[in-house]
Parts: structure tokens; C-alpha cells; sequence
């Protein structure tokens, strides 16, 4: 379905452009995105190379499991279904703590490598399990204790005090979470939601 509204974007892109006699722009832009995109990837890939390093260096040496059974009387509820010294649950910790503290890109791949660990535990090939919608829904809200992005933001455009949205950011974001575990609980009760037996898949 994505790709069909992508690619639907783009024809009626190219038609506008056509109309208007602006086909040089679009492909100015087409260009610039490109471009633009290509960057983003490239420094992605050195920076969760680098943290993924970290990940393996950290699990290796035990820290991992140490920051999980740290946090086990939080962890354990909120995931059931993972062990507590399973890979994804040190995944997840450090996905949360790198998000906590604003570092979004370091947490980029904790990310990914906690949902394909969190696959691995998946009984159900075709559909997320209720472990995996609840780190999702945790990820996407994200305590923040400190805003580096918005700091940064508030930093380059002149504000005299770009600090100052460090305790709103902590109040909102800590709501934002509080509201998406609840959703993701609560939603998770409903037959609807829930995996019939029938809907497996080995």
C-alpha cells in the first residue's frame, strides 16, 4: 500500500511539474534528495557500527545483564515474554537509556537490534508479539531527561536560555510514555488484538 502512495506522489510530482513547466525543478529536487538521502544513510551506517560495536563489547563482558537485572522490577511487567538475560532485553535497556538521554542516534540501533531480537522470541512469524508493540510504543515516546535535539535547535536559532525546556520536555514526555505503556496494555486485552491459535505460523 506504501509503495502505490509513493509511487503515486511521485507521477502526480512529475504531472504538476509538467503543467507548470517546472519539470526542471522537480528533478532539481529529485537530485537534491537523493543526494540528501544518501548522506544520512552513510553516516547511519558508520554510527551503528560503531554503537552496535559497543553493544557486542558491553553484552560480552557481562554490563548488559548487569543494567537488566538492574532494571528488572521495571522490565519484567512491562515484558513478560523476555527473559531477563536474554540478548533483547539488554538491547531494549540500552535503547531506552541512549533515548533518555538524547542520544537518538545511538539509540537507532539498539533499536533495531532489540526488535530482531525480540523476533527471534516471536512465535509468530506474520504479526508483532505484545512484547514487541510495547517496546515500540516506549521507544516512540521516550522519556527524554535531556532534549538534545530541541536544546540544539533552540541553540542555533538565538535563544538565550535553550536549557530551559530540559523540565516541560521531562513532564511531557514522561506523560507521553506513561499514556503509550497504558494504550499498549490495555489494547493488548482486547480480542481483537489478540492472536488466535488458528493464526500461527512455525
Amino acid at each position: 500500500m506504501l509503495n502505490v502512495i509513493w509511487l503515486s506522489m511521485i507521477f502526480l510530482s512529475v504531472i504538476v511539474g509538467v503543467i507548470q513547466g517546472r519539470i526542471d525543478q522537480v528533478v532539481q529536487a529529485v537530485t537534491e534528495s537523493a543526494k540528501l538521502g544518501f548522506e544520512i544513510a552513510l553516516g547511519l551506517t558508520g554510527i551503528m557500527a560503531l554503537w552496535l560495536g559497543i553493544m557486542a563489547v558491553a553484552t560480552e563482558s557481562g554490563l548488559v545483564t548487569l543494567f537488566a537485572r538492574a532494571l528488572k522490577p521495571v522490565m519484567k511487567p512491562l515484558f513478560p515474554d523476555v527473559p531477563t538475560e536474554h540478548p533483547a532485553m539488554g538491547a531494549i535497556v540500552l535503547n531506552i537509556a541512549a533515548n533518555m538521554l538524547g542520544l537518538t542516534n545511538a539509540a537507532t540501533p539498539f533499536g533495531l537490534q532489540a526488535m530482531k531480537e525480540l523476533e527471534k522470541l516471536n512465535q509468530h512469524t506474520q504479526q508483532a508479539s505484545n512484547s514487541m508493540c510495547t517496546f515500540l510504543a516506549i521507544n516512540t515516546s521516550s522519556v527524554q531527561l535531556i532534549p538534545v535535539t530541541a536544546i540544539a535547535y533552540l541553540a542555533a536559532n538565538g535563544s538565550l536560555h535553550p536549557g530551559s525546556v530540559i523540565v516541560t520536555s521531562l513532564i511531557a514526555t514522561t506523560c507521553s510514555t506513561a499514556v503509550a505503556i497504558i494504550a499498549v496494555k490495555q489494547l493488548a486485552k482486547l480480542p481483537v488484538y489478540r492472536i488466535r491459535e488458528t493464526e500461527q505460523y512455525d
